[in-house]
């Protein structure tokens, strides 16, 4: 298995920004190469170079110098003159840049940067130009722009894409096959690969309108409910769901209903400001549902410490730091949580400000709820009751006898007695529950001979264990719930919880728009409001951008969660504009802009390298072709179990345990059991297996699912040999693999080729594929890059 377009890790911010601005200048080619825009030009440089000593963070700025603002640069602000614009002869920033003086120069060598001589010469135009600022284009809300005319080019991205294409010479690829195109579709929108009668019926369409067969898929894709769960799988990323608590114990929880939730609402497409405002604050809105107070489940996914001996309030505090970070990260693509004990080191966000998001999370019971959904709630409740009262009333009426035995006890006969009896004889009469009763009558009775009354108490014992069964198998699943007396919250000096300073009230960074409350004391149901309000810069762009990145490999925005000041430009703003508008012009409609986005050309074109875009644009900054990328690893299984036919396309329901190799269980601190699951449940899809954060599934952990300690906004593509030896040896992959032999000995290896890779084979591969034993050919089509990629 090779994935010759692996995704790197993340390269340093500075190489990511020269990439950026060597491929995505924010201007317009039209533009005079001399003219100097900090924004594209300067911000990146004194950013990556210059902040952390003399920006926002006035406790740590040194020599009183700033740079992050005009202001401070020219001393108006009442620090040191570092600038003197029109005159960088005058300007002490410059000569400390060119300064070959080890005291003096800037950054100093033991900072570990140095400016290259373009740099350094970008500065000085800089300065003689008059050292102009600008916004930070992250926090100026999106401007409206008509996607320009270009010749042949009717859809909006395209018509972008293109005209940026043109002006660097180049021309966009030609549109992918027909084989291509119906897998890429499947596995972007359904995380699963068209059966070989689904690509012959698409290609038979596409043979007289391959506009409409197109069109017609993209509709019943989007309408699939297997679409909620491809896309959940994205949403559960962001919103670091696991199946177990984390830390060294790592204990299961329930909260498969918030995953199911997640997948309901997608397939329905739930407008995204509704979507977010239901897990910020579903739990505060006006006669919330069952199934808004699931939603909240969002932030309920925070790890859980079990251990003995530990500062509850401690780990309390850290689930809270956890929502302020995620929070900022998910939907602001901002790292609100760096300044948890300091003033921001980059963005203009002061750690008051962060403690006054930190108090809109730090008024939250947490409790567990009981969740009915189509479960007659009030006949379940009856049903309990009833049998309750009638076996308590059987309890009371034969009350004498089980005391008369009960005084007839001596010490040395209740040391004979079950544990629980013991327990109850030790509990004072009138402070025993139900059970305990139903106990102590139950040993009472081993003196009596009573048929009659043994037979009436086992059928009341019977009726009554069933109700409370029936009552018992109802789901739970974890939520955010409002105290009635909010909590005070202080500014924490250094983060630390047990250093409290002055106290502060909720609230938002200043640097953004302003906050509105309908209440004295604005809460979590507010700043849902404030993050999807049509004034906040940030929370369509940064959603658009993690949409747009699923089908790139990569956002408009490369640096997907930091749209701060250390953030990557965008290569296409105003597209990146002009599609956030678009989200919110489209009632916020994901569905909407999955359709807009696979309609366009730009979506369709191949993948195929040609040396004049090699050449020119080697990363596809300019997106002249598309992308192939390796899958997902929960999405690989799929795959794999749609291949083989052992696929089970039950939606939802609690996760479930597919055979995984032994002894994993046994790595953490606590060992764990792992009843591998049977039926249709052991082929469920990737999205509903066990997930324990200590110890994740191998075959997802090594193909880089995420741990769910923290928020994922993207996922890596590392390439290991493990991935290969996964596929071959994992006991799943190996039943995979001999389902699929079958399928080869019943249909032949044409038709297993066509299940796994969504094309039709060669004459030399099928040549090379009927060398080999049906068992070993089923397993190296199950290892095909192909059959793990989109192409």
């Amino acid at each position: 298995m090779i994935d010759h377009q692996r995704q790197a890790p993340f390269p340093t911010m500075l190489i990511a920004v020269a990439c950026v601005l060597v491929a995505a200048p924010l201007h317009s080619a039209a533009e005079t190469s001399d003219a100097i825009v900090f924004n594209r030009d300067v911000r990146p440089i004194l950013s990556e170079n210059c902040y952390a000593c003399h920006g926002f963070d006035e406790a740590a700025r040194e020599a009183d110098v700033r740079l992050d603002t005009f202001a401070g640069a020219t001393g108006e602000g009442g620090t040191s003159v570092a600038i003197v614009p029109g005159q960088p002869d005058q300007s002490e920033l410059l000569r400390r840049v060119l300064s070959d003086d080890e005291g003096e120069i800037m950054p100093p060598k033991d900072s570990g940067k140095q400016l290259t001589s373009a740099q350094k010469e970008t500065l000085r135009r800089w300065i003689e130009q008059g050292a102009k600022y600008d916004v930070h284009w992250a926090f100026v809300p999106p401007q409206r722009i008509s996607p320009p005319e270009v010749e042949g080019a009717s859809h909006p991205i395209d018509r972008f894409i293109q005209s940026r294409l043109s002006s660097e010479g180049l021309r966009p690829s030609p549109r992918a096959d027909d084989q291509t195109l119906i897998r890429r579709l499947f596995l972007d929108l359904i995380g699963l690969p068209p059966t070989p009668q689904e690509m012959d019926a698409f290609q038979t369409a596409a043979s007289e309108d391959a506009a409409a067969a197109y069109h017609d898929l993209v509709e019943r894709l989007l309408s699939s409910p297997h679409y909620g769960e491809r896309w959940g799988l994205w949403w559960l990323d962001q919103a670091r769901y696991a199946d177990s608590n984390g830390y060294s114990i790592d204990a299961p929880r329930s909260i498969w209903k918030y995953r199911d939730w997640v997948v309901d609402a997608l397939n329905n497409d739930m407008r995204f400001d509704t979507f977010t405002i239901e897990q910020l604050a579903g739990d505060l809105l006006p006669e919330a549902s069952e199934s808004q107070k699931v939603a909240t489940g969002f932030h309920r996914n925070t790890q859980i410490n079990q251990e003995g001996g530990i500062d509850k309030e401690q780990f309390r505090m850290d689930s809270v730091f956890d929502r302020v970070a995620t929070t900022g990260t998910v939907w602001l693509g901002l790292t609100i949580g760096c300044a948890q004990c300091h003033d921001h080191k980059f963005d203009p966000i002061t750690q008051v400000e962060y403690y006054r998001m930190f108090a809109f999370f730090n008024d939250q019971n947490e409790p567990t709820m009981k969740v009915y959904g189509d479960s007659d709630v009030a006949a379940l409740t009856a049903q309990r009751d009833a049998a309750s009262e009638k076996l308590s009333s059987f309890l009371h009426e034969h009350a004498d006898a089980a005391a008369v035995w009960e005084a007839e006890l001596t010490e040395a006969s209740k040391k004979d007695l079950d544990t629980n009896v013991r327990k109850t004889l030790d509990t004072k009469p009138d402070k025993r529950s139900l059970e305990q009763r139903r106990i102590l009558f139950a040993a009472s009775r081993t003196r009596e001979t009573d048929a009659p009354l043994d037979e009436q108490f086992k059928r009341l014992t019977s009726e009554y264990n069933a109700a409370a069964a029936a009552f018992k198998r109802v789901p739970t699943t974890l939520v955010m719930q409002e105290r009635p007396t909010p909590r005070a919250t202080h500014l924490l000096i250094k983060g630390d919880f047990t250093r409290p300073a002055a106290e502060v009230t909720p609230g938002t960074p200043s640097v953004l728009h302003p906050l509105t409350s309908i209440s004295q004391r604005p809460n979590r149901l507010d700043l849902a409001h404030w993050i999807t309000s049509p004034q906040n810069p940030l929370t369509a762009r940064v959603i658009i951008n993690r949409v747009w990145q699923h089908y790139f490999g990569r956002g408009l925005t490369e640096v997907e969660n930091d749209f701060g000041l250390q953030g990557s430009l965008p290569s296409h703003p105003e597209l990146l504009d002009w599609l956030a508008i678009e989200f919110v012009q489209r009632g916020w409609s994901l569905k909407e802009m999955h359709r807009l986005i696979v309609t366009s050309h730009t979506y369709q074109q191949t993948s195929n390298v040609v040396p004049e875009l090699q050449q020119k644009d080697p990363e596809n900054y300019l997106l002249g072709r598309q992308r192939r990328l390796r899958l997902d690893a929960e999405i690989i299984r799929d795959v794999s179990l749609a291949a083989s036919g052992r696929l089970s396309a039950e939606v939802g329901g609690p996760p479930v345990f597919p055979p995984i190799p032994e002894g994993v269980m046994g790595q953490g601190q606590v060992q764990r059991s792992w009843s591998t699951s049977k039926g249709s449940d052991r082929y469920r899809r990737g999205l509903y297996t066990f997930h324990f954060r200590a110890t994740p599934p191998p075959s997802l952990n090594v193909f880089d699912a995420p741990e769910g300690f923290s928020s994922c906004t993207r996922r890596l593509r590392s390439n290991t040999p493990l991935q290969a030896l996964t596929l071959l040896n994992d006991p799943a992959h190996v039943e995979f693999a001999a389902a699929l032999e079958q399928i080869i000995v019943r249909d032949g290896m044409e038709t297993a080729f066509r299940r796994c890779t969504s094309r039709t084979p060669t004459a030399d591969e099928l040549a090379i594929l009927n060398q080999l034993d049906s068992s070993t050919a089923a397993r190296a089509l199950l290892n095909l890059d192909e059959t793990i990629t989109r192409p």
